[in-house]
C-alpha cells in the first residue's frame, strides 16, 4: 500500500504505526461503547414503523450504492498513478455498506443539539437509527469477513455466529447476575472492575480477530451482552472521554488523510465529481420516503427523517479503511465515498434546522404574574430541579401556595440534564422505557424516579393540586431555551429555579458537583423569561406546616418587590403561617436618583428605550402595600405590618441584621429591577450574584450570618424581561387578595 505524501510529511514511519495503533485501540474501545448504548430488550420490542424504516434503510441503500459504484467504475477516468480495482465483488460490498450505516449516537447528540429530541420527528429518527446501526453492525460481522477471508469467510462467519450466541445465552446472564449484584449492594466499582471489563473488551476483539472478522465486532457485542443500568453510566463516564475525545479525532483524522481531493475535483473529473457525492446523498432519503409512505407519513417528514439517517458515524468510515488497507478501493473512489459521507452528516443537521428549527409560538399568556392572576384562576409553577435535595426543597416551598377547587395549583416539574461528553448514552437511555426494575435503571432514570415520587406526594396532600414531571436533556449553555419553551407551552405564571449553591454539612453554601453551571442557567433565565421567575436559596426551610413558621417580605418598591410581595400573600394563605411586611422607607442620601439609570425594555416589535415612571410606580407601591396593611388590620396574629427607614447605605446590613435576629423561616425579596436608587446602584457593583439583587445578595452572603432560606423575585415584563403585547397593567392586591 502507497503511504499518502501527506502521512509522510506530518508522521515519521515509525510514528505512523503508532497513531495507528493508538487510533485501532480507540476504535475498538468506541465500538465497545456503541454496544453499550444499545439496548438489546428494546431492539427485540421494537415498532413495526421503526423497524420497517430501519430494514429499507438497509436494503435500498445497498442497492443503489451498488448502482451508483458501477456508474462510478463506467464514467470516472482514473489518474494515471491509481491501480485498478481488481476485486470488484468486494469492491461493490465495502463502498454499498458504508451507505447503510447510520450514527446512532452521533444523531442522538444532533437532535437535542437542534431541540428535536423530544418531537416526534426526533423520536422516530431515534428509534429507527437505534435498529438501523444495530442492522448495519450484523451486515458488518456476517459480510466484511468474507472481504476479509475471500472463501473462507463461511467459516468465519459460522464462528461469529457461536461466539454471538454463546455471547448472548450464557456469558450475558452470568455478567448480568455479577454485576447486578454488586449494583443492589452499593459496591463501588474501582479501577480494578473497570480493568477487568477493558481487559474483557479487548479480550473478545481478540477473538473476533483470530476467527477472521473484524476486532470491532468483538467489542460491539460484549459492550451489547453488559447490563443496560448504573454500570453502563460507570463505564461510559471512565473510557468515552479517552476514545471518543482523544483517539476518535485522531482516526478522523487519518481518514481524511487518506482523501486525494486533487484526484477527484480536477479539470475533468470535477462536475462528475460533484453530481456523484450529491447522488450518494439520497439513497437513505429515498428508502425512507418508500417506507414512511406506507405509514401516512408526509413527505416533508419523510424527508426530514431521511436526512438524520443520513448522519454517518465511526463505522462508515472503519469500512472504508477496511477497503483502503486492502487495496479494494482506489484513491479517487476512497476519496467520492468518503467526501460524501462528510457531507452528509454536515447538510443533515444545517437542512434540518432551517427546515424544522421550532417556530411554534404558543399564544401568548395574559396573565404571565402573580400579581396579575386573579385568586379564582389556576395557578400554574414550573419547578425546575436538577437532582433529589432540589426536588425536595421545591416540594417544601410549594406545599404552602394553598390549592382549592376554585384555585386550583397546577406544577410542572421540570428534570433538567446536562448533556454531556458522554451525553448520547444518557440520552438514549433517557428516551427509553422507564418502567424497569429499580437495578436496571441509570442513575439518570432513578434520580427522574425519584423526582417524581418527591412531587407526587404534593398532589396526595390535596385534591386540588395536580402535578406532572417531565424532563429535558440538553447542554447546560442552550438548556434555558427548552424551560422558556416549556413554560410557554404550560402558560405558567412562575417559573421556580434552584440556587446554585446548597448548604453543606456545616452549614454553609457550597457549590457541589457541576452546580455552578447552574448560575449561568438563572442568568441565562433572568433575560428570557416569558413569565415571572423566582430563585430559591434553601437553607434546609423544612415544611410549611411546621409550628410557627415564619415569613419575611422586604418591600422597597418596583415591580419585583410587588411580585415578591404576591407570592407572600399566596403563601399567607395557610393557617399558622406567620408573614411580615417590612417597609424599607428611602430618606436623604438612600433616596437620591440615579438619573443614568435608563431601562431598556424590549417588545414583540424591537428594542424600546424608555424612562420609567417613577410617581406611576410609587403609586403602584402605596396601592398595594395600603390593601396589604388593611388585610393585616383583620388578622394580626397572622400577618403584620411595620416600616424601617434607610437613611445611608450602611442601614440597609445593619437592618438586616436587627431582623434576622428574629429567627424568620424563609425571606421573600424583590430582585430590584427599576429601582433608580444611588445607593443600591453602588450595592450592584459589588454583589457576588448580581442574579439575586442587592437584598438577596445581602441575605446569602456568608458575611452575613443568616440561617434563613430565600426566595428572589423577578417579576415578568420589567428590566431584563419581555415586555409582551398583552401584558396587562399592574393590578392592585384588592383584586388578589387571599382568604385568611
Amino acid at each position: 500500500m502507497t503511504i499518502p505524501p501527506l502521512f509522510l510529511e506530518t508522521f515519521s514511519p515509525r510514528g505512523i504505526l503508532t497513531v495507528e495503533v493508538m487510533c485501532n485501540l480507540g476504535v475498538i474501545y468506541y465500538s465497545f461503547l456503541t454496544g453499550l448504548q444499545i439496548n438489546l430488550d428494546n431492539i427485540l420490542r421494537a415498532q413495526r414503523k421503526a423497524t420497517t424504516i430501519a430494514i429499507s434503510g438497509v436494503i435500498i441503500p445497498l442497492i443503489m450504492g451498488c448502482a451508483l459504484y458501477s456508474i462510478h467504475r463506467k464514467t470516472f477516468k482514473p489518474d494515471k498513478g491509481e491501480f485498478m480495482e481488481l476485486n470488484l465483488p468486494k469492491a461493490y460490498l465495502l463502498w454499498s455498506l458504508s451507505l447503510t450505516v447510520t450514527g446512532f449516537p452521533v444523531l442522538a447528540q444532533i437532535l437535542a443539539n437542534l431541540k428535536l429530541l423530544y418531537t416526534e420527528l426526533g423520536r422516530s429518527a431515534l428509534d429507527a437509527a437505534k435498529i438501523s446501526d444495530t442492522y448495519s453492525w450484523l451486515l458488518f460481522m456476517f459480510l466484511v469477513p468474507f472481504t476479509i477471508n475471500d472463501y473462507k469467510g463461511i467459516y468465519t462467519v459460522l464462528s461469529i455466529v457461536v461466539f454471538v450466541g454463546a455471547s448472548v445465552l450464557l456469558v450475558r446472564p452470568f455478567l448480568t447476575r455479577i454485576i447486578d449484584r454488586r449494583m443492589d449492594e452499593g459496591e463501588e466499582w474501582n479501577d480494578m472492575n473497570l480493568l477487568m471489563v477493558l481487559m474483557g473488551t479487548l479480550l473478545c476483539a481478540y477473538i473476533t480477530d483470530v476467527l477472521g472478522a473484524h476486532s470491532i465486532s468483538g467489542a460491539f457485542v460484549f459492550g451489547l451482552i453488559l447490563p443496560h443500568s448504573k454500570f453502563a453510566e460507570v463505564m461510559m463516564s471512565s473510557v468515552n472521554d479517552f476514545a471518543s475525545g482523544v483517539v476518535i479525532p485522531l482516526f478522523f483524522a487519518g481518514s481524511g488523510m487518506r482523501m486525494n481531493l486533487g484526484v477527484v475535483f480536477n479539470g475533468e473529473n470535477w462536475v462528475y465529481t460533484v453530481l456523484l457525492i450529491v447522488l450518494l446523498c439520497t439513497p437513505k432519503i429515498i428508502s425512507t420516503l418508500v417506507a414512511t409512505y406506507f405509514y401516512g407519513i408526509s413527505v416533508r417528514d419523510g424527508v426530514g427523517l431521511g436526512l438524520l439517517l443520513n448522519t454517518k458515524g465511526v463505522m462508515a468510515l472503519v469500512i472504508l479503511n477496511i477497503a483502503w488497507d486492502r487495496s479494494i478501493l482506489r484513491s479517487s473512489s476512497y476519496t467520492i465515498i468518503a467526501s460524501s459521507l462528510v457531507l452528509m452528516t454536515m447538510i443533515s443537521s444545517i437542512i434540518i434546522n432551517l427546515a424544522y428549527k421550532p417556530t411554534k409560538r404558543y399564544e401568548r399568556n395574559k396573565l404571565r404574574t402573580i400579581q396579575n392572576l386573579r385568586l379564582d384562576a389556576e395557578l400554574r409553577i414550573l419547578a425546575c430541579v436538577h437532582n433529589g435535595p432540589n426536588a425536595r426543597s421545591m416540594v417544601h416551598l410549594l406545599e404552602g401556595f394553598k390549592a382549592s377547587r376554585v384555585s386550583p395549583l397546577h406544577v410542572f416539574v421540570l428534570y433538567l440534564i446536562e448533556l454531556t461528553t458522554h451525553g448520547g448514552f444518557l440520552l438514549i437511555n433517557h428516551m427509553e422505557d422507564q418502567n424497569l426494575e429499580p437495578q436496571k435503571l441509570t442513575q439518570t432514570q432513578a434520580e427522574l424516579e425519584y423526582i417524581s415520587n418527591t412531587f407526587d406526594e404534593l398532589a396526595e396532600v390535596n385534591d386540588a393540586i395536580r402535578v406532572d414531571t417531565f424532563s429535558v436533556m440538553s447542554s447546560y449553555a442552550t438548556i434555558h431555551e427548552d424551560v422558556v419553551s416549556a413554560a410557554d407551552e404550560k402558560r405558567t405564571s412562575l417559573i421556580l429555579l434552584p440556587f446554585h449553591k446548597q448548604l453543606n454539612a456545616q452549614g454553609s453554601m457550597e457549590i457541589f458537583n457541576s452546580a455552578a453551571s447552574y448560575r449561568d442557567i438563572n442568568q441565562n433565565m433572568i433575560n428570557v423569561s416569558p413569565c415571572s421567575l423566582g430563585i430559591f436559596v434553601d437553607r434546609d426551610m423544612g415544611s410549611l406546616f411546621q409550628p410557627n413558621f415564619q415569613i419575611l417580605t422586604l418591600f422597597i418598591g418596583g415591580p419585583d418587590d410587588r411580585e415578591a410581595l404576591a407570592v407572600a400573600w399566596r403563601l399567607a394563605a395557610y393557617s399558622g403561617v406567620q408573614v411580615s411586611l417590612v417597609r424599607m422607607l428611602l430618606y436623604d442620601e438612600a433616596a437620591e436618583v440615579n438619573q443614568s439609570a435608563n431601562v431598556e425594555v424590549e417588545d414583540q416589535q424591537g428594542m424600546l428605550s424608555q424612562s420609567i415612571d417613577k410617581e406611576k410606580h410609587e403609586e403602584l407601591d402605596e396601592e398595594y402595600v395600603n390593601s396589604f396593611r388593611l388585610r393585616a388590620m383583620n388578622n394580626e396574629d397572622t400577618i403584620t405590618y411595620s416600616e424601617r427607614e434607610v437613611h445611608v447605605g450602611e442601614d440597609i446590613p445593619a437592618l438586616l441584621n436587627d431582623l434576622d435576629q428574629i429567627g424568620y423561616n424563609l425571606y421573600i425579596v424583590g430582585h430590584g429591577k427599576g429601582r433608580n436608587s444611588m445607593v443600591f446602584s453602588r450595592f450592584l457593583e459589588w454583589c457576588d450574584f448580581p442574579e439575586l439583587g442587592v437584598i438577596g445578595n445581602l441575605l446569602v452572603s456568608d458575611n452575613f450570618s443568616s440561617k434563613s432560606s430565600v426566595l428572589v423575585v423577578h417579576q415578568y415584563g420589567y428590566g431584563g424581561m419581555v415586555f409582551g403585547n398583552n401584558h396587562e397593567s399592574t393590578r392592585s392586591l384588592s383584586n388578589n387578595n387571599v382568604q385568611v
